[in-house]
């Protein structure tokens, strides 16, 4: 009876475990679920932590991680550069490719940025145009190079705490499509509001990129 019990208390620790993290040691993904609330994300800081909340669960939680948006001078606070809160790099994705060296990699045409190397924690691809539904459009509230995007009225939804009014750069994660710039990653054309089902009209489900601003540090534990 005694052996039964302490088998039943081990198996439960396991089930409540997050999930073990590969031997790749992933520090860059898209998000496979955003809050559901539109672009309201809760700010800054929510949005940083269903990061952190969706990397814990497939056991990559001992990172930090930062969510890819950028934020416009609002309420007194200055604005927020998407480029400049994600550390220094290099980035990997769940397979364990790298995605780019650095911030200026990442900005440039040499990041390994496709439909196929964007992938969630848990390692799968997004759906793309000509998927259905199509969720290419990713919020960053971004320009090309990363900087906060104020074009056309974009607001970054009220700094990502907007379900209702306002606008957001999006780009798109398959690098292709309709808008200003197509093929970008990050910054591709404006959502046209921040409800849900306006990110979803032209594209988009309300995913965002994460980041490991320590990655350089689990590149190091990569390669002892």
């Amino acid at each position: 009876m005694k052996k039964t019990l302490i088998l039943a208390a081990i198996a439960a620790l396991v089930v409540a475990a997050p999930v073990s993290a590969q031997a790749n040691n992933m520090s860059f993904f898209i998000t496979s679920t955003g809050p559901g609330n539109g672009a309201n994300l809760g700010g800054v800081r929510g949005a940083d932590q269903h990061c952190q909340n969706l990397a814990y669960a497939k056991g990559f939680g001992d990172a930090s991680w930062r969510a890819y948006l950028s934020t416009i001078a609002m309420g007194g606070e200055a604005a927020v550069n998407a480029r400049d809160r994600i550390g220094d790099g290099p980035w990997h994705n769940y397979a364990g490719d790298m995605v780019a060296q650095n911030v200026s990699d990442l900005h440039s045409n040499d990041a390994n940025l496709t439909k196929e190397s964007i992938l969630t924690e848990n390692g799968d691809m997004v759906n793309g145009r000509g998927d259905s539904p199509n969720m290419h459009d990713i919020l960053t509230g971004s320009t090309m190079d990363g900087t906060v995007s104020t074009a056309d009225g974009h607001d970054a939804c009220a700094n990502w705490t907007s379900d209702g009014e306002g606008s957001a750069a999006v780009g798109h994660h398959d690098r292709q499509g309709g808008g200003q710039n197509p093929t970008s990653w990050n910054s591709a054309h404006g959502s046209r509001g921040c409800s849900q089902s306006d990110l979803q009209g032209t594209g988009g489900n309300g995913f965002y990129y994460c980041f490991a601003i320590d990655a350089n540090e689990q590149e190091a534990f990569r390669e002892e």
